[in-house]
């Protein structure tokens, strides 16, 4: 489940890829960060998103799900950006379930949460 933060050319690349995607910008615009987690949780998705927000959502209020994976990289192209999401969905598609994973220039960070 890709948030509204996210940039469109980073889901198009994942669908290519071929990863099933449902993109909040295309189907709820303006829905509250509280139910695009609750709809990543309901559903069994990795919530993907650029806003840090989720992460006190995860952390500070404790609440449930199934996987984020936060986009920092700020400044990169949008379609630079999309190749090293890519990269990250291939080379650590087991571990993001079930972890907090932030994904930066040259770095990826993948914390469990639960």
């Amino acid at each position: 489940l890709a948030d509204e933060s996210v940039d469109r050319q980073i889901v198009e690349r994942l669908r290519a890829d071929p990863h099933e995607v449902a993109y909040v910008a295309e189907q709820t615009p303006g829905a509250s960060d509280d139910a695009v987690l609750d709809r990543a949780q309901r559903t069994g998705a990795v919530l993907l998103t650029a806003d840090k927000d989720f992460g006190e959502l995860v952390y500070r209020q404790r609440r449930a799900a199934g996987g984020v994976v936060l986009i920092r990289l700020a400044g990169m192209a949008a379609d630079r950006k999309a190749e090293v999401v890519a990269t990250v969905f291939r080379e650590h598609a087991d571990a993001l379930r079930q972890s907090f994973t932030v994904i930066m220039p040259g770095a990826v960070k993948v914390r469990a949460h639960r």
